[in-house]
């Protein structure tokens, strides 16, 4: 008779098995209760030994690598991701319930590698099946230089072979279900009676053949081509050309570029249009009648000097007891645009506004973003309002919510704000901020003492001319004012998640989720080779402690993309995960309907739980279709925030050829530059406030050539002859030496 381990051998080797958990095991071994506990044991001794991996919801498989794919594992859908290299990063959808079945921990490996050679016909930002083609630790090489033995530890410089583990799910594409995107950005050519469009993107085939009309484009002009056929990888894709955008140089063609390799809009649709042209914008007597009345009292709105939507204020009462009433009226998008209509359906489409260097594509028309839905001063408005009471320890005592219409007073910005706080004076207005501060001082420490963590990084802008050329740079400060209404912004979106999760309201959560153990371990040896003292990271209060070790100390960067780097992304779910940076239980995003779509489903699924709810509620839809809504505004958020990212860096490239070819113009030329990696080549460096990526070559670092700098790969540096150390984290100063501008990247001289 066989042993339990050979049956769940023979179980697990078969061609058609999928991943089980232990009663499906059970059932299909014929079990009994008896036995099961046997089983159990054998199962979890299987785990130990490292035969079998438990992966999600608790479903077991064979471990190890096999050619052409995972035992037991089926494939994943999802969307991929292009990197500048040409390799790409497959993110499989998380609600998927084949992907569910398909045996891979979802959690552990929430994207996949897929290599240049695998992905296929795919574009960026396309809809694919993946076939994994292995999981768990990958194994690299590091070769040293020299021969012989190693030296000892004291001696500094080992000169062997060192395996480095890490975990990663690796794939290749097999099919292209949708199109995320069917244009291409590229440079058209003509070569005789022969024309061509290469793509901008180095992941696509160097040349796209064309079909139809040039629409007039002049050879080196950048034109945007539809896809119409791509048979496979090996053959060039075919398209016709649908817009010419113009020389490489004229002023807005690279911000345009972005806009349509990203498949975002800068136009809406007619009936959008229209619908948004007939919403009324005086409020009738009977909408003001049924709302709360609050235009008596004191309600301030604070924003960037140049903001143009304003969708919270805030008005805060001391109470007697030593606590205060804070109040947050958020912009009531819910009651001008209602489900199913063009707007909403656009508004979903787009899922959030984009913020790009030089513009905003906004989510709604400028009707709504910008008018009948802006708290403006002076001018009675409709609002969502959470009402919250917290006591003088900062801990939320009650919160109601209502419809509400109030009148602003004031409208500040976050530099006014900020002087009437650190300053004094301002009359009633002072008064109302300073006493809106002791409140969110309170609840930002209880914040970071309950494990939240401070992953504030210095922001810079880039200022443009009227040309939209880069010509300046200058630092954007994140002070008092701007933390005072981020706290209440905070608390307003907890408060309503609390209510939607204990009524069990359908709705869309901001999630979080806590990091692989794997990542925060490969970020605690990097923080310990930069010569910190690190605990248990998966403890949060020892995050929080390096952080603060690292605070004003030149490897304070260094340590937050680090740990930035471990953590999941922030995302939306249908199911209340908790947020692990804002180590909040339960949170959503309740406070910008404006410029997001799930803020407007929160506010939907609020009416029917305020204090004065509206005759006719709007429902949002079940479950099963409210997940699918979340997925793709989690994937509209991430293509927004990578164009945003493009432009800035692209302006900021921009901004370092005017310092290299005319330093003249501007401040400065020498840059803080962060070691962010060590190699044989030289430096790997960022200029964290810019994002400009960058390389030091050895021949440029700081001496001549025959300063003699050498690798010392064990700990991260190079040291030269003379004892001096440059090594991962150390802020160096540098200057521009080339650009490299398709690369993004710039190399640096250390500038001694």
């Amino acid at each position: 008779m066989k042993s339990m381990r050979d049956r769940l051998l023979t179980l697990m080797k078969a061609k058609d098995y999928k991943p089980m958990d232990k009663s499906e095991i059970a059932r299909a071994l014929k079990v009994g209760g008896a036995g099961r506990e046997k089983l159990r044991a054998e199962l979890a001794k299987m785990v130990r030994k490292g035969y079998v991996v438990q992966g999600r919801q608790s479903r077991y498989q064979m471990k190890g690598r096999k050619r052409g794919g995972m035992p037991g594992t089926g494939d994943l859908i999802g969307v991929i991701r292009f990197q500048p290299n040409g390799h790409a990063w497959f993110y499989p959808q998380l609600d998927n319930e084949e992907n569910k079945k398909a045996g891979l921990d979802l959690d552990k490996y929430d994207r996949v590698f897929i290599h240049g050679r695998n992905t296929g016909v795919a574009l960026d930002g396309d809809k694919v099946i993946v076939h994994l083609l292995s999981v768990g630790p990958k194994r690299e090489e590091k070769h040293r230089r020299g021969r012989g033995k190693p030296r000892n530890a004291k001696g500094g410089d080992w000169r062997q072979k060192k395996a480095v583990k890490r975990d990663e799910a690796a794939g290749k594409v097999v099919k292209v279900v949708e199109r995320g995107n069917s244009k291409i950005i590229g440079t058209y050519f003509k070569r005789g009676k022969f024309s061509y469009v290469q793509p901008d993107m180095r992941a696509y085939p160097a040349t796209m053949e064309l079909e139809g009309d040039n629409l007039g484009a002049k050879s080196g002009q950048k034109v945007v081509v539809e896809l119409i056929s791509w048979k496979n990888k090996f053959s060039p894709p075919r398209g016709r050309i649908v817009e010419v955008l113009g020389w490489p140089d004229d002023a807005g063609v690279d911000i345009i570029s972005v806009i349509h390799k990203h498949g975002l809009k800068q136009d809406f649709p007619e009936g959008v249009l229209k619908e948004a042209a007939a919403v009324p914008v005086k409020i009738s007597a009977k909408e003001l009648e049924r709302r709360e009345d609050w235009r008596d009292a004191l309600v301030l709105t604070v924003d960037p000097a140049d903001a143009k939507d304003f969708d919270d204020a805030l008005c805060v009462r001391e109470l007697k007891n030593g606590g205060w009433e804070l109040a947050v009226f958020i912009a009531d998008v819910s009651h001008y645009v209602k489900p199913g209509t063009a707007l909403d359906v656009e508004a979903e489409r787009r899922g959030n506004s984009t913020y790009l260097v030089d513009r905003v594509l906004p989510m709604l028309p400028e009707k709504i973003s910008n008018n009948v839905c802006s708290l403006m001063p002076e001018v009675d408005r409709l609002t969502k309002c959470a009402v919250m009471v917290f006591d003088k320890t900062g801990r939320r005592v009650s919160a109601r919510f209502c419809d509400a219409v109030i009148h602003s007073k004031k409208r500040l910005s976050y530099e006014e704000a900020q002087v009437f706080l650190m300053q004094g004076g301002g009359g009633e207005v002072g008064d109302a901020l300073r006493r809106t501060w002791a409140l969110a001082s309170v609840l930002r420490k209880k914040r970071f003492a309950e494990g939240a963590l401070d992953l504030e990084f210095t922001e810079m802008k880039v200022v443009l001319d009227d040309d939209l050329k880069a010509v300046d740079v200058v630092n954007v400060v994140h002070n008092e004012s701007h933390q005072m209404v981020e706290e209440c912004m905070l608390a307003a979106n907890e408060a309503v998640a609390v209510e939607l999760k204990m009524r069990r309201k359908n709705a869309i959560y901001r999630i979080h989720e806590d990091p692989d153990f794997d990542k925060l371990n490969e970020f605690a040896e990097k923080a310990r080779a930069q010569g910190f003292k690190v605990g248990d990271l998966t403890n949060k209060k020892h995050i929080q402690a390096l952080l603060d070790k690292a605070k004003g100390t030149p490897l304070e960067d260094s340590i937050k993309i680090g740990l930035l780097k471990s953590l999941k992304r922030a995302a939306y779910s249908v199911e209340p995960l908790g947020h692990y940076g804002l180590a909040k239980m339960d949170y959503c995003h309740f406070t910008s309907p404006i410029r997001r779509y799930a803020d407007l489903v929160v506010h939907r699924a609020i009416q029917g739980l305020l204090v004065n709810p509206p005759k006719k509620i709007d429902h949002n839809p079940k479950l099963t279709v409210l997940a699918e809504i979340a997925q793709h505004i989690s994937e509209t958020e991430r293509k927004s925030a990578e164009a945003e990212m493009e432009t800035k860096r692209m302006k900021m490239m921009e901004y370092m050829e005017l310092c290299a070819e005319h330093p003249e113009q501007v401040r400065t030329t020498v840059f803080e530059a962060l070691v962010t990696d060590v190699r044989n080549m030289g430096l790997f460096v960022e200029i964290a406030d810019m994002r400009v990526r960058g390389l030091v070559r050895i021949e440029d670092m700081p001496g001549r050539a025959a300063a003699g700098w050498r690798l010392q790969e064990h700990r991260h540096s190079f040291i030269n002859k003379k004892g001096d150390e440059i090594k991962l984290g150390m802020k160096l100063k540098v200057e521009i030496v080339r650009i490299d501008k398709e690369r993004k990247m710039v190399d640096f001289r250390v500038v001694e």
